[in-house]
């Protein structure tokens, strides 16, 4: 089969391949969806039918976030706007616990669970834009004193690593929901600013999700060998990863093809492998497939434990809703800016850059330029447009039908390009268009969305 160049890559020089057109997705039939454990959260419209919802919330583990974590939290800004929605800042984690399925998976010993990876998912009022920031899980931070799910309380802790907050959490209360509210507290303390619930996915559920979908197909700008990651090896090139090899690569950190072996080279790849996971979602291989959405969210909300508002029915069918009008272009990711801690060469620190982001999530305000608004529509940094990217961004364009690759690839509805209007209309999704990334962005040291260029492949 002849493999084209995503629309996330940029060819290598002297490469002809370009992005393939995909097609358009019926606007209003379905709810849009993310990566991660958001996936399960904004794609619960998609399955519909009460059944189908009884039996996807009765897998979720839930605790009640609002009422262990007190009274004692940061103000909630109210949009000035009578008519907006309210701003949601959801934290996301991945668990490296080994219990359950998960010892099958990684059964090498490890006692307790860390969050290694921890994200804000920031949605805006007008739900005109998602934003996922990545915390560095070896952020020098002081960890305060938490609840547990059973009513008991950590200690303190000065000094520690971002992700000793997860740590603590299961070590002093015994579960995953304990360490997802000290890590919920905690960023409330470092940020100061409300957030309204959490979602935590485990190995099993990250496997069972890549799985679910079909794979995910990502670029591999350089060959990989890394041995401590259960033995993960990958030529260089557009790569298809199952479930079992897209978890091996988002846990690799040291090896050949991996950079300095940091967990801050690591967040970048790990974004990256999101936002090719909220492509795959996006595509209309799976929202016009009720049988792969529904195994699809069955997967995921098996292996979750959320905060019990969005746990519920009504929560998940409401914000689902809410970000129905998400897009790859809509979706943006980046690092909280960060220095190096001069008193620990293996931790970082949050840097004076932070505030001014904490302040913007505060008051939902965009956190990056990621995303265009419409007053960049027309034109904007490095010459970009809304409909195309920079000229050396290293993309043409190429007959679908001649690649039959039309589901791995960004779809934006609202984007120019060409479209069978009349196809479209019926809703029966073999219209197409062919919108291309706005800009190259490196990912993990500048804030990207999920439908800009990001590796070199080819």
């Amino acid at each position: 089969m002849t493999r084209t160049t995503p629309r996330h890559v940029a060819s290598r020089p002297g490469t002809t391949t370009g992005p393939s057109h995909a097609r358009a997705l019926r606007r209003h039939t379905v709810a849009r969806t993310l990566g991660m454990g958001l996936t399960a959260v904004l794609a619960f419209v998609a399955v519909g039918g009460a059944t189908a919802a009884v039996k996807l919330t009765g897998n979720i583990t839930a605790v009640d976030s609002d009422k262990l974590l007190g009274e004692d939290r940061p103000e909630e800004i109210v949009p000035e706007d009578p008519n907006a929605e309210k701003p949601l800042n959801i934290v996301l984690m991945g668990s490296d616990s080994r219990g359950g399925d998960n010892a099958d998976i990684v059964g090498d010993g490890t006692q307790g669970a860390r969050s290694d990876t921890t994200m804000i998912m920031h949605i805006s009022s007008d739900r005109s834009r998602v934003e996922m920031l990545s915390i560095p899980r070896d952020t020098t931070v002081d960890i305060p004193s938490c609840p547990t799910s059973s009513g008991g309380q950590t200690a303190p802790i000065s000094g520690s690593k971002f992700n000793g907050a997860f740590a603590q959490g299961v070590m002093t209360g015994g579960d995953v929901e304990s360490g997802a509210l000290c890590t919920m507290q905690t960023i409330e303390e470092i940020t100061d600013v409300r957030m309204n619930g959490f979602v935590v996915v485990d190995f099993a559920g990250f496997e069972k999700m890549v799985d679910a979908l079909g794979g995910v197909e990502l670029c591999i700008p350089e060959d990989i060998d890394a041995p401590k990651a259960d033995h993960l090896v990958l030529s260089a090139g557009v790569q298809e990863l199952d479930g079992d090899t897209a978890l091996k690569y988002a846990r690799a950190r040291t090896g050949k093809g991996l950079g300095d072996g940091s967990d801050l080279g690591r967040i970048g790849r790990q974004q990256e492998l999101l936002a090719a996971v909220a492509r795959q979602v996006l595509s209309a291989g799976t929202l016009a497939d009720p049988t792969k959405s529904l195994r699809f969210l069955g997967a995921v909300t098996g292996s979750m434990t959320m905060s019990s508002n969005f746990a519920s029915i009504q929560g998940l069918a409401g914000l689902a809703y809410s970000a129905r009008n998400v897009r790859p272009d809509t979706i943006a990711f980046m690092t909280a800016p960060y220095e190096y801690d001069p008193n620990n060469a293996a931790n970082v620190l949050l840097s004076d850059e932070a505030d001014e982001v904490w302040e913007n999530l505060k008051h939902d305000r965009p956190l990056s330029d990621a995303i265009e608004t419409e007053s960049e529509s027309d034109g904007g940094e490095d010459g970009a447009t809304k409909d195309g990217a920079k000229d050396d961004a290293g993309t043409g364009t190429q007959d679908a039908e001649a690649t039959g690759d039309v589901d791995a690839t960004p779809v934006a509805d609202d984007e120019p390009g060409t479209q069978d209007d009349e196809a479209a209309e019926d809703g029966s999704g073999e219209g197409e268009q062919s919108p291309e990334p706005k800009r190259t962005r490196d990912a993990g040291e500048e804030a990207f969305t999920g439908a800009d260029v990001t590796s070199v492949c080819g």
